[in-house]
């Protein structure tokens, strides 16, 4: 981990290999297909490409598919887990980043299938086991939504 005032070289692009080695999470639930950027202890630019077969389009509303505000704030989350493990180290140990807190979530459009999601995630605070973070997904350069989060780096839980 570096210093304090330190920079470390953005690292990127990322494929899906190395974003399924930082996260625990598979389909359905795995919403990052790439990683554009990061720059170590500041941001994370990742993407969701959003398709027509996902599962939720099923029900989330037939006839007019829009992704679930919720899943998009999961996304969010889960460039964020990616962008901990990185800065901290944390590839292979085993630890978790678990989501403790989402504040000041706003949903500005709907998500269709066929957008490319971009999702821009920056630390707003970094502390060996509590981290929070900004976040904003943009489709298109626009905003579609936004959120503040706090994560847990911790364990898993016990089999």
């Amino acid at each position: 981990m570096s210093t304090e005032g330190e920079a470390r070289a953005a690292v990127g692009p990322l494929d899906i290999r190395r974003v399924m080695a930082a996260l625990p999470h598979r389909y359905p639930m795995l919403l990052v297909d790439r990683v554009e950027e990061i720059i170590p202890d500041r941001s994370i630019r990742a993407l969701k490409a959003v398709t027509i077969n996902e599962d939720f389009f099923n029900g989330h509303f037939p006839g007019r598919p829009i992704m679930p505000g919720v899943l998009i704030v999961e996304a969010l989350a889960q460039a964020a887990g990616v962008l901990a493990v990185e800065s901290l180290d944390l590839a292979g140990s085993g630890k978790l980043v678990y989501f403790m807190a989402i504040e000041g979530a706003k949903f500005r459009n709907p998500v269709e299938p066929g957008c490319l999601l971009n999702l821009e995630v920056e630390f707003v605070q970094k502390r060996s086991s509590v981290c929070k973070f900004a976040g904003k997904a943009l489709v298109d350069g626009k905003v579609v939504a936004e959120a503040n989060f706090t994560a847990m780096i911790a364990d898993p839980p016990a089999a």
